[in-house]
């Protein structure tokens, strides 16, 4: 179940960014017993370089990310870590 979250994560981030890098990894094993782990939300980080991001700010690059994994948010992701950067930043 784990690899398709990835999986899902990887290929809408794609789809909406066409990132030059894109890593996504579940550090979902590192919160065990936490609440959000016994709702079945998982726990991932991200790092995502795209031309998408230049001249956004931080926040605006969170506020896109989460729009574009919209419902996943609401039932598979507790939490999300994100590291985005415009590939001059890289």
């Amino acid at each position: 179940m784990t690899v398709d979250r990835v999986s899902t994560i990887e290929a809408k981030l794609n789809e909406a960014f066409q990132p030059v890098h894109l890593l996504v990894k579940d550090q979902s094993h590192l919160h065990a017993g936490h609440a959000g782990a016994k709702s079945g939300g998982g726990h991932f980080h991200v790092k995502i370089v795209s031309e998408a991001f230049v001249g956004c700010r931080p926040l605006q690059r969170h506020r896109m990310i989460f729009s574009a994994l919209d419902s996943m948010m609401k039932t598979d992701i507790h939490a999300l870590s994100i590291d985005a950067s415009a590939p001059n930043e890289a």
